[in-house]
């Protein structure tokens, strides 16, 4: 309408040509008269009096565009309806307009003007309506920008509560918890509260591209935390994290966010809370208001919609909740152990320099080679320690690891007393009794070549002379003193000693001044 008021100006006003008026304007010369010649027709001048706008002058100058009475006999359709009907899944417009012609007949539009007209219609709604999701298919993810302050009531410090909101696409049906912070751990257990909450989950997850979820973001293939990815399949569902920078991608997540923080943030902002429940059972009053604020172009609520549509087009829940597990990667050290949280685990020794999978819940440490289970540990919170298997050791690790003073005392227990009183005198000869392992165990394994009433017998002679060595008690059975009286053993001994006195390699006293 622009051209036509500069065309109706230049050519009255400013007496210019149609030639001229063409290049000016860059238009036709032919379509310049064609507008003079309908403001003629339509009893038009210039000035155009001050009641004609652009539509009155468009109706003037082009009658044939009014509506004619057979334009008026076509019924409109309910797209609002459409809308929420396309929504189902298996729906299409061809069937919506089959449908809409069914009760219409010949009073319905076409086709192709049926299409044109949704269309246009859409265009007009808001812009959260534009994508047309299907219900089921699609749950976002986000967190709120403001924090609710939480404060501690014996230090009047405060922590910033996170404000987690998850949306279903097809109904805008609303959840909304407190986090202590966005955490892998608090991350994952929103998302099992929200599956809760909804009964169900949707079979793609939108999420943002927060650290805890996304550990490298990717215009095409982002790289999913572990743990976040051991959820998905707990629910069944396919994570498709939003490009970076296209808030477009999740639309009804910056949406929900905004309802929220309008809602129910901001209601409580004077409010003063102590705990996580106690403003979780806030948030969750508010809540059940939001969901059942009736929508303002479209019939229903979002509770309303999400009882109609969608709830039952959800993945049904599992058995049990997901139990948080900390996923970490972990190579297996040369003692066949790895390490979580400054304590020692043992795996299978033949997984030495293996990477492992190491899944953590707040009870157990579960170790996985090649996606299979290879090692479970009760988690300890012990540093510095180790919790060793025995089945995880080579044969001569496990053989070497029965050697303990408790296991020392009860073999030569066995034997007899006179052995086991040798055996405790070396095992605390010195500060630590495994510096004497060695020893202890060469003793008892003389009773291989003798046998134990051999062995009982030398002990007892080893005390009697009050000699109570490994190497005595060998020399008392080597020599078979142990068969003798003990005076004749006692005998023996100091000729030997004597004997070993009076060497020539053996200096006197005479040798130092």
């Amino acid at each position: 309408m622009r051209k036509i008021h500069a065309v109706l100006r230049q050519f009255y006003e400013l007496n210019r040509s149609q030639r001229d008026i063409s290049r000016s304007l860059e238009v036709g010369r032919g379509t310049v008269a064609n507008y003079l010649t309908r403001a003629r027709n339509a009893g038009l001048s210039w000035p155009l009096p001050p009641e004609i706008d652009e539509r009155a002058l468009e109706l003037a100058l082009f009658p044939e565009n009014t509506k004619t009475d057979a334009q008026h006999k076509f019924v409109k359709p309910d797209f609002a309806a459409v809308y929420l009907d396309l929504k189902t899944v298996g729906m299409t417009k061809q069937l919506a307009w089959e449908e809409y012609r069914q009760v219409h007949g010949e009073n319905g539009y076409s086709y192709s003007q049926f299409c044109h007209r949704y269309r246009t219609w859409l265009g007009r709604q808001q812009r959260s309506m534009r994508q047309n999701h299907i219900a089921g298919e699609k749950v976002f993810i986000d967190y709120c920008g403001p924090t609710v302050p939480i404060v501690n009531a014996h230090t009047g410090t405060y922590i910033g509560a996170q404000i987690f909101v998850a949306v279903l696409g097809a109904s805008n049906y609303t959840f909304a918890c407190a986090s202590a912070s966005q955490k892998e751990a608090d991350w994952i257990d929103a998302h099992t509260k929200a599956a809760a909450f909804f009964g169900g989950w949707a079979t793609l997850t939108i999420p943002d591209n927060l650290k805890s979820g996304v550990t490298k973001t990717d215009r095409y293939v982002p790289v999913l935390n572990a743990s976040y990815e051991q959820w998905s399949e707990h629910y069944r569902t396919a994570i498709i994290p939003a490009r970076p920078y296209k808030p477009k991608d999740k639309a009804k997540a910056e949406n929900a966010v905004l309802v929220v923080e309008r809602w129910i943030i901001a209601r409580l902002r004077k409010h003063t809370f102590f705990s996580l429940g106690e403003l979780n059972e806030a948030i969750a009053k508010l809540l059940n208001e939001l969901n059942e604020r009736p929508f303002k172009k479209l019939p229903g609520s979002r509770r309303s919609l999400f009882e109609k549509i969608e709830k039952a087009t959800l993945i049904p829940l599992p058995s049990h909740s997901y139990e948080y597990q900390q996923v970490r990667q972990a190579r297996v050290h040369v003692d066949y152990h790895i390490e979580y949280d400054k304590h020692y685990y043992s795996v299978p020794h033949m997984l030495v320099g293996s990477q492992v999978e190491v899944r953590v819940s707040g009870r157990i440490v579960n170790v996985y080679a090649a996606g299979k289970r290879v090692a479970s540990h009760a988690r300890s919170s012990l540093q510095a320690k180790h919790t060793t298997l025995t089945e995880h050791m080579p044969e001569a690790h496990r053989h070497q690891a029965n050697w303990t003073p408790e296991r020392f005392e009860q073999r030569s227990s066995d034997v007899g007393t006179a052995t086991h009183r040798i055996v405790h005198q070396m095992l605390n000869a010195k500060r630590h009794p495994q510096q004497n392992f060695r020893s202890v165990l060469a003793l008892l394994s003389l009773a291989k070549k003798y046998d134990r009433v051999q062995l009982e017998n030398a002990c007892a002679r080893a005390l009697e002379i009050g000699s109570p060595t490994r190497t005595s008690v060998q020399s008392i059975l080597k020599k078979g003193l142990d068969k003798l009286p003990e005076q004749l053993t006692r005998n023996c001994e100091k000729e030997t000693n004597q004997h070993l006195n009076d060497h020539e390699n053996i200096r006197g006293s005479q040798a130092f001044h």
